[in-house]
């Protein structure tokens, strides 16, 4: 059986130009989720109130996803391009319930 887990990544200052960077192999992994069926959603926090930040960037990142337990989902957020890229300077992981939408 498997539970949703809410991956929190917090980004480092001037993340911006690690972000780019290492923004396939992240988008790649994500992918990989969204066509085993286990992606519920994901986006970055935008650093200022726009949806296109620019230069100001973004603060960090939101995944949810399906995950077999709480290690799994550790394991593959630690295994995230933007930790090695050192673009998060913290990952937390939580369980997740999805209530609405049905």
């Amino acid at each position: 059986m498997s539970n949703w887990y809410a991956i929190i990544g917090e980004d480092v200052e001037n993340s911006l130009p690690l972000r780019q960077t290492a923004r396939p192999a992240h988008l790649a992994r994500l992918q990989a989720l969204q066509d085993q069926g286990r992606l519920l959603i994901a986006g970055p926090f935008p650093a200022i109130d726009s949806m296109d930040p620019g230069p100001a960037g973004f603060t960090g990142s939101l995944v949810v996803a399906e995950f077999a337990s709480l290690a799994d989902a550790q394991a593959w957020a630690d295994a995230d391009p933007y930790v090695s890229a050192g673009v998060y300077h913290q990952t937390t992981v939580k369980p997740y319930k999805k209530v609405l939408p049905t």
